[in-house]
């Protein structure tokens, strides 16, 4: 299942070069993620108050080109891989359906002292419903 949430590029969002620094997309990124979870059925704030966290572990991003002050933005995100006590994310920020960035974010699921959870253990629910909207790429129809 893919989601996407837009954002409008904000002055002070952008360097001195006038493009979007980079710090900004991962703030996009997370806003995306927290969007697409509550299109699973799940906020953030929930999860938290059932001792449930996913810290970032790992994140990767490829910047094609610069968005810029005033761009409207989609930022599409999808669930990308999926284990036990781990998950991951893709995401893409586009222009007028023109790729400008790519990336990726890797979680852990933990509780509140930072340690490791089996989400299938812990919150079946959730990760049945994980499971369900993982992204899986379309097979090849040459077999």
């Amino acid at each position: 299942m893919k989601s996407s949430v837009a954002v409008e590029v904000r002055y002070a969002e952008t360097d001195q070069m006038g493009v979007v620094h980079h710090r900004h997309y991962l703030t996009w990124f997370e806003l995306a993620r927290t969007h697409w979870m509550r299109d699973v059925g799940f906020s953030y704030t929930e999860l938290e108050a059932q001792g449930l966290l996913f810290p970032v572990t790992d994140v990767a991003v490829r910047y094609r080109r610069p968005a810029r002050y005033e761009d409207r933005l989609d930022i599409e995100v999808a669930l990308a891989g999926l284990g036990s006590s781990r998950m991951s994310f893709t995401y893409r920020v586009l222009r007028a359906g023109e790729l400008l960035t790519e990336g990726t974010t890797r979680h852990a699921a933990c509780d509140t002292q930072l340690r490791l959870l089996r989400m299938e253990r812990s919150f079946p629910d959730l990760y049945a419903r994980l499971r369900r909207s993982l992204e899986v790429p379309p097979s090849d129809p040459s077999g």
